[in-house]
């Protein structure tokens, strides 16, 4: 049985009022003790976006700090993202602007990190070179193991108007791939700061809920989004069978 704990859109550097930035960290720092605090093992913690709010170095070395765990950390990037800085100081590298794209072999199945944002937009998009790259990843990733993909963007409407209109466009292209490799399990993204679960492709899309706030339906009323839900995450199982189960949890913040 493979667990991984998945959240999402952390938004560190996020001013509430004139907080500066204190209550989102405050919230993922909450979610992060949670889960090093847990007496059971996990295999990974997967962050799918959105890991900062302005793609600020700073903001990156707040992530850095926050996301360090007894546990591996994956992370993609999110649209309030940036690629140069998320490149040079989450992960050591040149600070480039192509796509980052990450396979990470966890025990029991191979785990592809999309970068599903467009530089300098809200809504999403899996590029050429990201579909390749996938296609090529899942080709050759282990044989027989199943295989989890993960985005930011969801590729299909969640019946919210805060979130459909910015969600992963071109989807047709993602489809194709994922038809040529039964091996995938499941998808998993964020940006929608809701738990929810629908499907794609004919595989199960399951979305991590927001961190730092709650977007919330049309039938509960209100401005849409709530900073006064408490943070959320998913935990997925997934079995011997290649079937993931999903449990969403809420974490008090004092």
């Amino acid at each position: 049985m493979l667990t991984i704990a998945h959240l999402s859109d952390i938004h560190l550097g996020q001013v509430q009022g004139r907080d500066g930035g204190k209550r989102a960290r405050r919230r993922a720092e909450r979610v992060m003790a949670y889960l090093d605090a847990l007496p059971g093992p996990l295999d990974g913690v997967l962050v799918t976006g959105d890991l900062a709010d302005h793609g600020l170095p700073g903001e990156y070395e707040q992530v850095a700090g926050v996301l360090a765990s007894r546990y591996p950390v994956l992370t993609c990037p999110g649209n309030h993202d940036r690629r140069a800085p998320y490149r040079e100081v989450l992960l050591g590298e040149a600070p480039g602007e192509g796509p980052v794209n990450r396979e990470h072999r966890l025990p029991g199945a191979d785990v592809l990190m999309l970068d599903s944002s467009i530089p300098g937009r809200d809504d999403g998009l899996l590029d050429g070179e990201t579909l390749d790259w996938l296609d090529a990843r899942l080709a050759d990733g282990r044989a027989g193991l199943p295989a989890l993909v993960a985005f930011h963007h969801p590729p299909v409407e969640l019946h919210m108007p805060m979130v459909d209109g910015i969600r992963q466009f071109g989807e047709a292209g993602l489809a194709e791939v994922l038809r040529r490799h039964p091996r995938v399990a499941a998808l998993l993204c964020g940006h929608a700061h809701t738990a929810a679960a629908t499907t794609f492709a004919g595989l199960p899309v399951l979305v991590a809920p927001g961190v730092v706030s709650t977007v919330t339906l049309p039938c509960e009323g209100g401005r849409g989004i709530s900073f006064d839900h408490p943070p959320m995450l998913a935990f997925h199982l997934l079995d011997d069978e290649g079937r993931v189960t999903t449990h969403y949890r809420a974490v008090p913040v004092d």
